[in-house]
């Protein structure tokens, strides 16, 4: 099909099916119950799929959407499933879009999303990345006391976006709906467009220029790697007690061995390091130690440098829990955020031998570099960037929402975990202050070449700017006392039983 009009002033379109190439919403559900609640309501809603899918197989797709609704929400805080659409569900929305789809809607000016789910799941996404004006979806119920009660406001769903869709356009018809084709006998939004483009949409489809740019997701939070789909789902549940035992036998193993041998021991355990360039000699007595400033993706970065090397590496941390220092089986210094006093922790530790320092200052998951703070440049000239970086298939190593010390857990967890490390060569004294080039110019170099090395984008966002879009806060972690670790415990495994 191609269209002879090349531009719209408005268009509605449904999100399931359309935007997104995947056309039920149950894998998103999957997400809310794991990240909201827990692994006892994922089991739960992964056991009711059969019925769930028979259910739409038969025609009752209200039905089966207020189960899968009742299942992932019921008991959950309104701020709990709020959180996971800002923090978690985007990155898997962005790995989904139908590009062909998204084209011909930011081509329009007015753009309004369609969605079946819950609103508060969507609203976020849609209006951050897809730079919809409005969404139109399902309302959950909340209690007084913030906790959404499992069900939702609308009796029909199709009728109810139907009659939202034609309240929003009250003086003038969308000019442009795209969507899956009606189902006989259910109100259809589409019957209100001037022009209806069924999905999936004709990659020739004209149109004029985007009036808005799809913006990526560059961070993140949640565990899992992949969209839980019913076999990708009922896959990670069974890995799950073995990934356990698995973690264990490799910490335990990794603790017990000498640095050097890890590497080797490693490919029994189905382990993979992928080391390239020559590393620096180990310092001498008397001399500064060499600063390997490096890219920063999970707590493990200076722990696994150390192996590669066969030596303890010292590295100065911003933001670990207690337990990660305690169990760490290198040594960690723990900066202030106070620049004079973070300078003089850095170089008494380069004084002693070489040191790790991660100027970025928090992880990040995706292909983008945060922006280097320029501290490490004034503090020597004996610079060796080291790029950094990780592949795993079922879980995240990092997290902004949850506990902290269960990363290096959630890392050996995985099948086939694989680090690579590339050596760079040490910076010239000409690259270095040591020539008058700024600090802010050599962090800016280091970053550049990190990047270029890795195949990443540079950006200027810092820990602040990825805390707060996932967790709400600056990412400070203050050390806590026994009993506060408790409450911790405890605050995070009272969802197993709700």
């Amino acid at each position: 099909m191609e269209s002879s009009r090349t531009t719209s002033y408005s268009v509605v379109s449904e999100l399931e099916g359309t935007l997104l190439k995947t056309p039920k919403p149950f894998a998103y559900f999957m997400l809310v119950a794991l990240e909201a609640s827990g692994l006892v309501r994922y089991t739960l809603l992964l056991f009711l799929w059969p019925i769930i899918a028979l259910l739409d197989v038969l025609g009752y797709r209200n039905s089966s959407l207020k189960l899968m609704i009742v299942v992932a929400t019921a008991g959950l805080r309104e701020s709990e499933i709020e959180s996971v659409a800002r923090a978690v569900l985007p990155k898997f929305y962005m790995d989904d879009i139908s590009m062909d789809a998204w084209r011909v809607f930011g081509s329009c000016e007015k753009r309004v999303v369609v969605t079946r789910m819950p609103r508060v799941m969507v609203e976020r996404f849609a209006k951050d990345h897809l730079r919809a004006d409005e969404v139109i979806g399902t309302e959950i119920i909340v209690n007084r006391f913030g906790y959404a009660i499992g069900l939702i406001q609308e009796s029909d769903v199709d009728r109810s976006i139907f009659n939202s869709v034609a309240n929003l356009f009250v003086d003038r018809r969308p000019e442009l709906g795209l969507g899956r084709p009606i189902i006989s006998g259910s109100p259809n939004f589409l019957s209100l467009c001037e022009e209806q483009v069924h999905a999936p949409i004709p990659s020739n489809y004209n149109v004029q220029r985007l009036h808005v740019q799809l913006l990526p997701v560059i961070f993140h939070d949640g565990r899992l790697v992949k969209l839980p789909t019913p076999a990708t789902a009922l896959l990670i549940l069974l890995w799950i007690p073995f990934g356990i035992i698995l973690s264990v036998v490799r910490l335990f193993i990794g603790s017990m061995l000498p640095l050097w041998a890890i590497p080797y021991v490693s490919r029994i355990f189905n382990i993979r390091f992928i080391v390239k360039g020559k590393p620096p000699a180990p310092a001498s007595a008397g001399n500064l130690g060499v600063l390997f400033v490096c890219t920063h993706r999970t707590v493990m970065d200076p722990v696994i440098l150390s192996y590669v090397l066969g030596r303890s590496i010292p590295a100065v941390t911003y933001s670990v829990s207690r337990l990660s220092e305690i169990l760490s089986p290198i040594p960690t210094f723990r900066l202030t955020r106070v620049r004079h006093v973070d300078a003089e922790i850095i170089k008494k530790e380069l004084s002693n031998g070489d040191l790790v320092v991660y100027p970025e200052g928090t992880t990040c998951r995706e292909p983008f570099l945060l922006r280097f703070s320029a501290l490490f440049a004034e503090l020597t000239d004996k610079i060796v960037p080291v790029a950094m970086n990780y592949r795993v298939g079922f879980f995240h190593a990092t997290t902004a929402r949850g506990w902290k010390a269960f990363d290096p857990i959630f890392f050996f967890m995985n099948p086939r975990p694989v680090y690579e490390v590339t050596f760079l060569n040490q910076l010239e004294v000409e690259a270095t202050c040591s020539s008058g080039k700024s600090p802010y110019d050599v962090a800016n170099y280091v970053q550049r070449i990190l990047a270029a090395t890795l195949g990443f984008e540079c950006t200027n966002f810092t820990r602040k700017d990825k805390y707060r879009v996932l967790a709400g806060n600056d990412g400070t972690v203050s050390y806590l006392s026994f009993l506060d670790q408790f409450k911790k415990v405890v605050a995070t495994i009272k969802p197993f039983f709700k």
